[in-house]
Parts: C-alpha cells; sequence; structure tokens
C-alpha cells in the first residue's frame, strides 16, 4: 500500500501521484446546504427516497440528508465500474440491490460523481422496470467533458474538469474517501 505523506503545502502524495486540494470542506458544506434547500423545496408535500450508489455517494448523501427538511426514505445501491482503477472498466456490475419497493415513489438517485455517465444509464434503465413515479439526480460533482451518454443530472453541486478526484466519499483503490477536502491529481 503506497504512504500517503502530506506536506506543509497541502499536497497529498501517493506513490508518484501528487494531488492538490481541488475544493475546501466549507464550499463543498455550503453548496450541498443548498442542494438540500432546493430539494425540500421541489419535494414539498412528498416522500422521496433517497438512493445512494456506494461506494463513494455515503458522505454526500449524509451530508445532503441533513439539509433535508421534508419526510424522506433512504436506501442503496452497490455498482462497480471502476475496481481499483483511475480509469472506468467501462462495465457496470451490480453488487448491491435495493431493499425497498420504488414502484410508483418519487426517487432522487445521490451520486458522488458522474464521470462518463455510464453508471447514470445504468440505474435508469433499472428503474424503468421498477416504474417510479418519478426519479431525478443528485450528484456532487459532474464531468461534463467526459459525459459519454445524453443524461440530465437535475441537482449538480459542481462542475469539474476531466480531473481524477479523491476526498469526501471519492476514493483511490477504496482508500482516501475520508479526507474533507477534495484533491485533483496534477497532471
Amino acid at each position: 500500500m503506497p504512504k500517503i505523506e502530506r506536506s506543509e503545502s497541502k499536497q497529498i502524495i501517493i506513490g508518484k501521484d501528487v494531488f492538490t486540494p481541488y475544493l475546501f470542506e466549507d464550499k463543498i458544506q455550503n453548496r450541498v446546504k443548498e442542494l438540500g434547500e432546493e430539494i425540500s423545496k421541489d419535494y414539498q408535500g412528498k416522500t422521496p427516497v433517497f438512493i445512494g450508489v456506494l461506494n463513494g455517494a455515503f458522505i454526500f448523501l449524509t451530508d445532503l440528508i441533513k439539509n433535508i427538511t421534508i419526510d424522506c426514505e433512504i436506501d442503496f445501491f452497490k455498482l462497480s465500474s471502476y475496481g481499483d482503477a483511475k480509469i472506468s472498466s467501462g462495465k457496470v456490475t451490480m453488487l448491491k440491490e435495493l431493499n425497498c419497493d420504488v414502484t410508483g415513489r418519487d426517487i432522487i438517485i445521490v451520486e458522488d460523481i458522474v464521470d462518463s455517465g455510464l453508471s447514470i444509464k445504468f440505474i435508469e434503465e433499472l428503474m424503468q422496470e421498477h416504474k417510479p413515479a418519478s426519479m431525478k439526480v443528485a450528484s456532487l460533482l459532474v464531468k461534463p467533458d467526459s459525459l459519454r451518454y445524453n443524461l440530465k443530472i437535475h441537482y449538480i453541486g459542481f462542475n469539474i474538469p476531466s480531473k481524477f478526484v479523491i476526498g469526501y466519499g471519492l476514493d483511490y483503490a477504496q482508500k482516501y474517501r475520508n479526507l474533507r477536502t477534495i484533491y485533483a491529481l496534477n497532471e
């Protein structure tokens, strides 16, 4: 396992990869609060089901739910398209299915990051079988330049360039999710 070295410049070095701060905790929290307020307003009088996509979305979903002021439910999918790589394999595998019935329900899919859009496309096709009343997507990060599918992301925290990022739920080989700041790989 590569050792993380933290220098005084707040860079993170993992092996030969150098990551620098990209989005600081206070900026992330302010945006998540705004998204929570917007979703609460949009779903006033309804009880949506928030479906987090594991593992990455759990921190974003936790903070988002703290800012939701309406009744809601929570469930999780677990998908895999990256494994331990920095680039998607191009194939989505379902590792954990939903525990709740979403037929006729308003659902909000919660992602940490939408890169190519492959996972969201997979989820949209899967959800069509369950016939929800509505389905929207909330993602902390979206890489518009990397999207390969025509998708509607309804609630976006931040649009970012096509950089590899870690922290705040985003991982590198399943590690570094616990960083409060999002770091971008220097290229």
